[in-house]
């Protein structure tokens, strides 16, 4: 691992968890070595951490600042980079109307006055420069990587049934009703389950039910990495049919573990996926089903040709050449 060392540019570590921006976050922290940590307080995402933030580069003008997510100080914005991974907030519907008002009040205003935006896709940063009305020079695409642990050898999860794995968080976007429903209507072997990320809720069991899918639906709750990989090597293939994503890092998680892919054919997906996926209409029942039969049948050779694109496809998604991007981009402040 190079040596990337900061002299004057802090990380808001408060990012860290299970979740996508989460990951980004510890990637970069355990790559590059900041000159300091913003940690405790109210969490990034709280309606009142704009004020934090400003009083936080108030009290220290003599460093920057770098957030590995979308939170952004009302001022100090010329001693800040921030990351906005997607605009998934105003682009999707249900979202609240606090985070849409945050979004256009002081997100939109600190794009165009801050440092530098970093973001993880193309798409995401053609969003931000039409969105923000920013120069293209402004937002920089730095990518996303695989973890270590996502590789083709390891642990298989072998339950004793064939199933598909689908990573997902019950948010309106990732458009679980329909791959329900598509996976319900697929002409496959009946003992074949999905195995869904996450927790329950009352409405997807309801649905569950009435699709008469109670026994072939599987939640199974939060999974560490090395849980979730070999979830990935064991499975028929991936079902990530999302209505909109930033950039989608199950597909890379999926494709380095040697896992044919079922992704959307809009927002940043394709770009992600390349060739190495089947893509799809997520509005279509029926084309998400016809994909699910394809994997699961291996139609023409369908699920041995994705897992081999997919494997090389994946080489490309480094978090060592990501965290060269983001380091060259915060080493011109330091």
């Amino acid at each position: 691992m190079r040596s990337r060392k900061l002299l004057k540019v802090a990380i808001d570590s408060r990012w860290l968890g299970p979740h996508g921006i989460g990951r980004f976050a510890a990637e970069m922290q355990r790559r590059i070595e900041f000159s300091g940590v913003v940690r405790g307080g109210i969490p990034p995402s709280h309606p009142l951490d704009s004020l934090a933030m400003s009083l936080r580069l108030l009290g220290d003008r003599g460093r920057w600042i770098y957030s590995p997510g979308f939170n952004a100080p009302l001022f100090g914005l010329r001693r800040y980079i921030l990351t906005v991974h997607d605009l998934n907030h105003i682009d999707t519907p249900a979202q609240s109307l606090l985070k849409r008002l945050y979004y256009h009040l002081v997100l939109k205003r600190a794009c165009r006055r801050v440092a530098r935006v970093l973001t993880v896709s193309e798409f995401s940063r053609r969003r931000i420069v039409d969105w923000a009305g920013v120069p293209e020079d402004q937002v920089v695409n730095v990518g996303n990587g695989v973890g270590a642990e996502f590789t083709r050898s390891g642990p298989r999860f072998e339950p004793g049934y064939r199933y598909f794995l689908c990573v997902s968080n019950r948010k309106p976007h990732k458009n679980e009703a329909r791959m329900l429903r598509a996976f319900a209507d697929a002409a496959i072997n009946p003992a074949i389950r999905l195995l869904v990320s996450g927790e329950e809720t009352e409405d997807l069991l309801n649905l569950i039910e009435q699709l008469g899918l109670a026994k072939r639906i599987v939640f199974m709750g939060s999974l560490d990495d090395g849980e979730l990989a070999a979830r990935y090597r064991g499975a028929i293939g991936l079902l990530f049919a999302s209505l909109y994503e930033g950039f989608g890092l199950p597909i890379v998680e999926a494709m380095s573990c040697g896992t044919p892919v079922i992704t959307s054919s809009v927002a940043s997906m394709p770009e992600i996926a390349g060739d190495a996926a089947l893509l799809v209409d997520p509005g279509s029942v029926r084309d998400i089903s016809r994909a699910i039969t394809s994997v699961a049948e291996d139609c023409g050779g369908v699920a041995t040709r994705l897992s081999r694109l997919g494997l090389e496809r994946a080489k490309g998604f480094d978090w060592e050449v990501v965290a060269d991007r983001v380091f060259e981009q915060l080493a011109r402040l330091d």
